[in-house]
């Protein structure tokens, strides 16, 4: 697992991103890009039976494919306070505290190095919770909110592009903050809440309701902010972004939150989550 990690750090990681990027939006030929879908099916063992789209060859492009929307009743909402923002597997979750947060077993990162050194906002979320999801390749990619929330703040931080899965996990030092990724702020009835969106070897863009593409982007720290006049406000379940592979969401909120999934758990967008 360490060779692996070791050998991450050698690739070209966002040169090979923009690759991915560029492959997966070719829409001709249209058997290559049908050969690519079928085979990436056969190797996830991905269904099209939730999809709104059920044959491979109706998708424009692979990256169509690999964002599909889902049916509407595929995803219920649950009635929880907080709800799953993506399928995948709910590989963490617990308390923020004195900053930190688990990565996997025996590691830690602290909550202001995720969000880029923002002391203050970092602090907001002492004492509070978190709760990690990634998404492998099979998943469904869109990401939904888990609760009601206003959009604030939006902040790119530029990164590396490891890979974000369990052997990964368990063997890079910070590793999502360290990667590439999408840190957006929100106000809800209850105090702040954070949505992480971290980007991964391979993941050609992460991409949002409100901005379009949003990463890869040049090396630069960008934020964007929202006042009172242009403030957008997303219900529980709404969508909120995509990714373009796998990858990983993190919420960070103030509060103390009562789980009803225990960590390790595979996990479907909109289902219970917390109370």
């Amino acid at each position: 697992m360490k060779f692996f990690a070791a050998l991450q750090a050698l690739l070209p990681q966002h040169h090979l991103s923009r690759a991915a990027g560029w492959l997966g939006h070719l829409e001709t030929p249209r058997w290559l890009k049908t050969i690519l879908i079928k085979a990436f099916m056969n190797i996830y063992n991905v269904s099209l039976a939730d999809a709104e789209i059920e044959h491979p060859d109706d998708f424009p492009h692979f990256n169509a494919f690999f964002t599909r929307a889902l049916k509407d009743t595929a995803r219920p909402l649950a009635a929880n306070r907080f709800v799953m923002p993506a399928d995948g597997e709910l590989s963490q979750r617990g308390p923020i505290a004195d900053g930190l947060m688990i990565q996997a077993k025996g590691r830690y990162y602290t909550a202001n190095a995720l969000l880029g050194g923002d002391s203050v906002a970092a602090n907001a979320l002492e004492n509070g919770s978190f709760a990690t999801i990634y998404l492998s390749p099979r998943d469904y990619h869109r990401i939904h909110m888990p609760t009601t929330g206003t959009l604030r703040r939006t902040c790119y931080i530029p990164g590396d592009l490891f890979a974000v899965n369990k052997s990964t996990a368990q063997t890079v030092d910070q590793l999502f903050a360290r990667n590439e990724r999408l840190v957006c702020y929100f106000d809800t009835a209850n105090g702040p809440l954070v949505l992480v969106l971290v980007g991964a070897i391979i993941v050609a863009g992460i991409e949002t309701v409100w901005g379009g593409v949003e990463a890869p982007s040049p090396k630069a720290i960008r934020e964007t902010v929202w006042n009172d006049d242009n403030a957008l406000t997303f219900a529980a379940g709404d969508e909120v972004g995509r990714f373009f592979l796998g990858s990983t969401v993190i919420i960070l909120t103030s509060e103390q939150l009562n789980w009803a999934v225990e960590a390790g758990a595979s996990v479907q967008v909109k289902a219970e989550l917390a109370d």
